[in-house]
């Protein structure tokens, strides 16, 4: 019987996901397929009694379910658990286990692009979910300092709580980085910037978690100032590599999940 995994969202029909994992499956020769739930605010729950009934083999959690799907799942890792928010649910058994690939896909993302993270002054902007899962591992990933900078200096303290080596941050500090990383959702589907670009320096790495535009406007304000650039697709296809290895025990490659993303954005340009 074909296996059958998905994303859970609201919205969800944008998701480059299905692109994603369906050519990690046919790439391994696997009977699985992989679709797109769209599941309404308050409803995750739901989601997840479907999954067990259903017998699906995965699931993707993305906005707005990744906290509420939580209190309902039999086991969190460590990381999902520290987070309090889960963006893949792995079937083992009888039982739902929640994880968070996105921290260590960004870092694996990061490593693609030959950006060693160890002993890295990195500022984060945002003190989100988005910006708290990338903390969390940078911090594990041994980064020298983290600044993180949002307007709300709270939210920044709070998130800073989730690695020794984060601390609130200023605006300023986009300035010492060696690696800054926009965190926020500010410039996706516009052209807006997340900083003032004339703190960026040449030979920094700016790496955007946005995709929608894959060429967002800081990065392309940042290679004017000189600097190296990671897409936010980057982030996505190295988390998806990992949840793929969760639900299958196989690793796909990234280059091919990366070629199918971009086929994908191809075909809904034209």
């Amino acid at each position: 019987m074909t296996r059958v995994a998905g994303v859970i969202g609201w919205p969800a029909a944008h998701s480059l996901s299905p692109a994603i994992h369906n050519a990690a499956f046919g790439a391994a020769g696997l009977d699985w397929v992989y679709g797109t739930f769209e599941v309404a605010p308050g409803r995750a729950i739901a989601a997840l009694d479907a999954l067990r009934t259903l017998g699906l083999g995965g699931l993707s959690v993305t906005t707005p379910h990744k906290e509420d799907v939580v209190g309902a799942l039999d086991e969190l890792t460590p990381v999902a658990q520290t987070l309090g928010a889960v963006n893949t649910v792995v079937v083992d058994g009888d039982r739902l286990v929640g994880h968070n690939t996105d921290g260590d896909g960004f870092v694996a993302a990061l490593a693609a692009a030959a950006v060693d993270v160890a002993g890295t002054s990195v500022a984060v902007l945002g003190a989100g979910a988005a910006a708290r899962g990338l903390i969390e591992a940078l911090g594990r990933a041994g980064a020298a300092t983290i600044a993180v900078v949002n307007r709300s200096a709270e939210r920044a303290a709070h998130a800073a709580d989730l690695a020794v080596a984060a601390h609130v941050g200023l605006p300023d500090d986009v300035r010492g980085a060696a690696l800054v990383v926009n965190a926020t959702s500010v410039g996706m589907g516009t052209t807006e910037v997340p900083l003032d670009v004339s703190l960026l320096c040449p030979d920094q790495v700016v790496a955007d978690v946005v995709y929608h535009p894959l060429d967002t406007a800081l990065l392309i304000a940042a290679r004017r100032a000189g600097c190296r650039t990671v897409d936010g697709l980057a982030m996505l296809v190295h988390q998806a590599v990992l949840q793929h290895e969760l639900w299958t025990g196989r690793r796909p490659d990234p280059a091919l999940l990366r070629a199918a993303a971009d086929a994908e954005l191809t075909r809904r340009a034209r």
